[in-house]
């Protein structure tokens, strides 16, 4: 059994719960500064969520959108490899704990987890989510204060997730976070913004790793230079955020979704499958065929169009999407 919708659900009903009596004007302007932090330059000596009020902001802002993006990564890396399931799990940088969240529902049986954050406000307020979800292994998790970046690695573990952190630390700090995960770790998960820096940092980090030694399982399907040419495009995906009626209020938006753009890189010391071919933008679907600009095993970049003529594979591209392998599972 998948957790993923249940743990979903549940971080939807934590949410709202402890959020429920956050002043509208109050929460409007912590999100207003976080969002300026989250664009702009942070400084790194001291944590961005100063208080509750913050870290409450943060919680019903960012909480969702980075849980469907770590989601997302998670299913590229149980893809390539789905018969390794990691016992331990460290989330480094985790704040209020969503990428906990995402692992929390991404293996039948969640690994033990440790969160390490510089902010104590983040960690109370991701100690009482978890407590609240009513899931065994998130109220299990250990919730622990660390600066990020210092030049001390993480415990040895299985897995570690690394979302939305690198932009906070300076270059030094990040280099030094990268490679302690990847000397502790079996499997490294880094997410960034999908924006044109966020995609600087995730290659400078895939660069990092293979020189440690781990092996791209996502969502490259090789371990060599990326093909695009940094500065004319960059590699991005796309997860759909659904909106609670908190997640609108907040944010001030009426849609009852949203799109979250990232970009990011799995790497691993065990064996993993890497696709053939990664869908890297929107498949363009056409009367008779599909477009699909692909990421290629050997081939670098491509498109690949597929029409009505290559039957059941015409039927599979137009039920793919952005970010799936191709082609498909048992295609090949």
């Amino acid at each position: 059994m998948n957790a993923t919708l249940p743990t979903a659900e549940a971080l939807r009903s934590a949410l709202a719960e402890l959020l429920d009596g956050l002043p509208p004007a109050q929460a409007a302007q912590a999100v207003d500064r976080l969002i300026a932090s989250y664009r702009g330059t942070t400084p790194t000596d001291a944590p961005v969520l100063r208080d509750r009020s913050d870290v409450a902001a943060y919680a019903a802002y960012r909480m969702p959108a980075t849980f469907e993006a770590v989601r997302a990564c998670l299913a590229a890396l149980r893809a390539a490899a789905p018969d390794w399931v990691p016992a331990t799990h460290t989330d480094v940088g985790g704040g209020t704990g969503a990428a906990t969240w995402a692992v929390a529902g991404a293996w039948e049986q969640g690994p033990r987890t440790t969160v390490l954050d510089w902010a104590e406000p983040a960690l109370a307020l991701g100690r009482e989510l978890a407590d609240a979800s009513g899931i065994p292994t998130l109220r299990a998790a250990s919730w622990q204060r660390a600066r990020i970046g210092d030049s001390q690695e993480p415990a040895p573990t299985d897995l570690v997730t690394v979302s939305y952190v690198l932009k906070e630390l300076t270059p030094g700090d990040r280099t030094a976070l990268v490679d302690s995960c990847a000397a502790s770790a079996q499997a490294v998960v880094i997410v960034e913004p999908g924006t044109p820096d966020g995609y600087a940092r995730v290659i400078e980090a895939r660069d990092r790793l293979i020189a440690a030694g781990m092996t791209v399982a996502a969502p490259c399907p090789h371990s060599g230079s990326c093909p695009i040419e940094q500065g004319t495009d960059w590699c991005h995906f796309s997860a759909r955020v659904s909106r609670s009626s908190l997640h609108r209020r907040v944010k001030g938006g009426s849609l009852s979704h949203e799109d979250e753009k990232f970009s990011y890189v799995v790497a691993t010391r065990f064996p993993a499958g890497p696709v053939e071919a990664r869908v890297v933008r929107r498949p363009q679907i056409r009367k008779g065929q599909v477009l699909l600009e692909l990421c290629t095993r050997d081939e670098g970049l491509r498109r690949a169009t597929v029409t009505k003529r290559h039957g059941e594979l015409y039927r599979a591209a137009r039920d793919t999407a952005w970010g799936d392998a191709w082609p498909p599972p048992g295609d090949g």
